[in-house]
């Protein structure tokens, strides 16, 4: 029966490792994607209890994981839980996470972002690529000598990461945050060099990338996180995401992780559609064929079947399961066995933000072992805003705007 699990595993696409463009070795097609795990200890460091769990996530068997919002200047945060590395930070506890997200060969990669006019209010300055004033979200624009300065920004913090030890970054320009909003005309109504066509909205995103590239060299691992559509209308269109697509062929990228949707105030987020299947398969296959860069398919894939199809099929060379990991965070050693699937909670309530706070309060859980996660969506939301809260009084504090 053993030698059987050994034979299944072995023919199974989704235990094949996959050598990135840079020599970096991912042992298996398994990628814990990013989510904002809110763990930081409120001064923009690593708390005990985040470096317990990307080890733990890193013990279950997946072969990379990404640390949500991981923010490269302290006046942009998405959350006071985030961390934050960049030049003349303190990088306090970075190297502990570091060793233990990577232990057994696992790789982990922050995820390098900017909340732009998402900044969240009270502990942050909303600005980005346009002055907003919307139901919901308002923000000034960034100066050009703002935007300017981002590359070489988003570079150092990619050099820190490198010497801290983590063996690659991931760009976040998905999800409605900074060059998310550069790239969507809902946000981006510059009339510059920065706005009108898709190829003028990508310029500052593609000399970001160009600049860490040269920076970090050949050797470490960047990733880049992409929406195919901004699921809005008036948003990022697919064709539109494809282009951008095209164009990161042309640079030395390790991996292109696709997910969609944006934080958008009043804009439902993918995650909490409760659709079935991977939301993003069909724009996958038409990147496909406009680039040599290794895909990542992140969102709405919950089964052992499904994912194997997708990398049997050509889709995508990895699959990105965020909320899975949450409820079985030894996935990869249970589906190389034979397994079953995750066992997703059914909610009776599901009020705004509830289900995506359930799951960040039952990642805290993980972290602090505690056998208990939050009994409902609505108890879930209390107590990440009462967490939240006296975070925030931390980051006022560390970070004063």
């Amino acid at each position: 029966m053993a030698a059987k699990v050994r034979a299944m595993a072995l023919s199974d696409p989704l235990f094949a490792p996959l050598d990135l463009p840079c020599g970096l070795r991912l042992r298996n097609r398994l990628a814990k994607a990013a989510m904002s795990d809110g763990l930081g200890d409120g001064m923009g460091r690593p708390s005990a209890a985040q470096t317990a769990l990307y080890g733990r996530w890193a013990d279950g068997g997946l072969a990379l994981q990404i640390i949500g919002e991981v923010q490269v200047d302290p006046r942009y945060p998405e959350a006071p839980g985030n961390l934050v590395l960049t030049p003349g930070g303190d990088t306090s506890g970075f190297a502990a996470l570091a060793r233990a997200g990577t232990a057994g060969g696992t790789a982990l990669w922050p995820q390098l972002g900017h909340a732009g006019a998402l900044a969240r209010a009270g502990i942050g300055r909303a600005a980005g690529p346009s002055a907003l004033d919307l139901d919901g979200l308002s923000c000034v624009a960034l100066g050009t000598d703002e935007i300017e300065a981002l590359p070489e920004l988003f570079a150092a913090s990619a050099v820190m990461a490198r010497d801290l030890g983590f063996p690659g970054v991931e760009l976040h320009a998905a999800h409605g945050f900074l060059f998310s909003q550069f790239l969507s005309p809902l946000f981006n109504r510059r009339t510059d060099r920065y706005g009108g066509p898709i190829t003028a909205r990508m310029d500052i995103l593609l000399r970001t990338v160009s600049a860490m590239r040269e920076a970090t060299g050949p050797a470490f691992a960047i990733g880049v996180k992409l929406n195919a559509t901004d699921q809005l209308q008036g948003g990022l269109t697919g064709d539109e995401a494809l282009q951008v697509v095209a164009a990161l062929d042309g640079l030395a990228v390790d991996l292109i992780d696709i997910s969609g949707g944006t934080y958008f105030p009043g804009a439902s987020a993918a995650s909490d559609a409760g659709g079935a299947g991977a939301y993003f398969a069909e724009f996958a296959r038409a990147a496909r064929a406009r680039t040599k860069v290794p895909l990542m398919l992140t969102g709405g894939i919950k089964h052992r079947d499904e994912a194997s199809r997708i990398l049997a099929d050509g889709v995508a060379d990895v699959v990105g399961l965020a909320r899975a990991f949450v409820v079985d965070p030894d996935l990869a050693h249970h589906w190389q066995a034979g397994g079953p699937d995750p066992d997703f909670p059914r909610f009776t309530t599901r009020p705004p933000g509830g289900v995506t706070a359930w799951y960040t309060e039952t990642i805290a859980a993980l972290a602090h072992d505690r056998p208990a996660p939050p009994p409902d969506a609505d108890a879930a939301l209390a107590s990440l805003a009462a967490r939240d809260a006296q975070l925030a009084g931390l980051w006022r504090d560390r970070f004063p705007q």
